[in-house]
């Protein structure tokens, strides 16, 4: 017989259902809050749901490789997911046409500042080299920015953290900020969501819009074979010509 809720909680965590379940839930709780809110992009579900996750594993004690074994289903949708982006695309096919050269001087220009602007505040406020290499591919998806830090000498776990974050902040601020500064057109900013801020922000576009969400998704996957060409060659120049080697 189960004497106390330690035990209870030993016991359910054995099931491979359960973080999946608490997962779930979590998620569905952000969302709630999020449309009790008036759906405002600061009430972000995501957010939500990783606070009351992480809270839950640091109260129960339990890892995070144990959590994933449970949850990985949630993972492995991650592709289908992606895959159906295709579909709000294919629908905007001719706006999409039509904005190819705007799109790609966009993407050059965008791709680039992201990655420089990281690495140089970062260098400016005394990070090491491995900080700095694992803060340049943030604007990229996490599988494609975690590949790019290891390959350039960054630290993937902390790459992983930083590209949440940063996808978490432009979904909360990223229509409000390109209002302020007067881009309103929603393909403008769902493609500059989708460059900075990846699968978060393009989620978040899809919610404003089908027309950003198809601009944003088209951003998040050009950006990552951008930032995948731009990024080493960037912070080995940096590396080399402005801060040296040894930093």
């Amino acid at each position: 017989m189960i004497a106390n809720p330690r035990e209870i909680w030993v016991y359910l965590a054995a099931s491979p259902l359960l973080h999946l379940t608490l997962t779930l839930v979590a998620y569905l709780i952000g969302d709630y809050l999020y449309h009790k809110s008036g759906e405002k992009a600061v009430v972000n579900p995501v957010l939500i749901a990783i606070v009351i996750l992480v809270t839950v594993l640091l109260a129960t004690g339990a890892s995070y490789a144990t959590y994933f074994e449970g949850a990985q289903f949630v993972h492995f949708l991650l592709g289908p997911a992606t895959v159906a982006l295709a579909a709000p695309l294919y629908r905007q096919f001719e706006r999409v046409r039509h904005s190819a050269p705007a799109l790609l001087v966009s993407l050059v220009v965008g791709s680039v500042t992201a990655i420089l602007s990281a690495t140089l505040i970062t260098w400016a406020l005394g990070a090491p080299a491995n900080v700095i290499a694992s803060i340049a591919p943030k604007s990229a998806t996490t599988p494609i920015a975690m590949g790019i830090a290891e390959q350039i000498g960054g630290l993937p776990s902390l790459t992983a953290v930083l590209v949440i974050l940063t996808g978490i902040l432009g979904a909360m601020f990223g229509t409000t900020v390109l209002t302020w500064v007067g881009v309103r057109d929603p393909a403008a900013q769902g493609f500059a969501i989708g460059l900075t801020s990846h699968g978060i922000g393009t989620a978040r576009a899809l919610q404003v819009s089908e027309l950003a969400g198809a601009f944003s998704a088209l951003a998040m996957g050009l950006n990552g074979l951008a930032t995948s060409l731009l990024a080493p060659l960037l912070v080995h120049w940096l590396q080399t010509w402005l801060w040296g080697t040894s930093r």
